[in-house]
């Protein structure tokens, strides 16, 4: 019988032996999961019609991006092209679809830019699109981890522990003269006085 490592593999065991080994690893589900890195959940056409939703803002023509009313009225588009063409709402397609950076967007949600003629346009955006992945959330339609991704980097959303600090006062129910004495014999003694 041949070995594996005579060539191929450089193990003492058989080439049957090893073939077998990667039979059986192929078979674990987590093994799988890792070599497909997502790609179990492509249907064919999700490539195409993934490109072909971000490519739609491609040739818009540009607005003026100072004007609040032509950028509500992109964002109106944007909301329904995502509506006729049952497409999810994302951050970076708002962004695209106004001709913008998502920085750019973010300081008109903050309110560093445009705060007084933007500032509300773009939160109720984000307040609709928070509305929706809540749906989402609820309703088991978005993976938990891609749920909490956009929850930490869209909607302002962390993870908060509170932590309780009780002080522990051992003389707390001590008479005064107990305490004393508990404290004095505490107190090391110099050996030179």
């Amino acid at each position: 019988m041949p070995k594996a490592n005579d060539s191929k593999t450089g193990t003492d065991l058989s080439v049957e032996q090893v073939q077998e080994i990667a039979k059986k690893k192929r078979g674990a589900k987590w093994m799988r999961e890792l070599a497909e890195d997502g790609a179990e959940n492509i249907e064919p056409g999700d490539n195409s019609r993934f490109v072909r939703h971000a490519l739609a803002s491609w040739n818009l023509p540009k607005i003026d991006i100072s004007d609040p009313d032509q950028v509500e009225e992109r964002l109106g588009m944007y909301f329904k092209y995502c509506i006729d063409n049952d497409r999810r709402p994302q951050v970076v397609g708002m962004c695209n679809w106004l001709g913008i950076s998502r920085q750019a967007l973010n300081e008109w949600k903050n309110g560093e830019v445009r705060k007084d003629t933007h500032g509300d346009i773009i939160r109720k955006a984000y307040e609709l699109m928070e509305e929706m992945w809540i749906d989402y959330m609820q309703g088991g339609k978005i993976n938990p981890a891609t749920g909490i991704f956009l929850a930490k980097n869209f909607f302002g959303y962390k993870d908060v522990a509170d932590v309780v600090v009780t002080p522990n006062d051992p003389m707390r129910d001590l008479d005064a003269d107990t305490a004393r004495k508990r404290i004095t014999d505490g107190i090391p003694v110099d050996d030179d006085e």
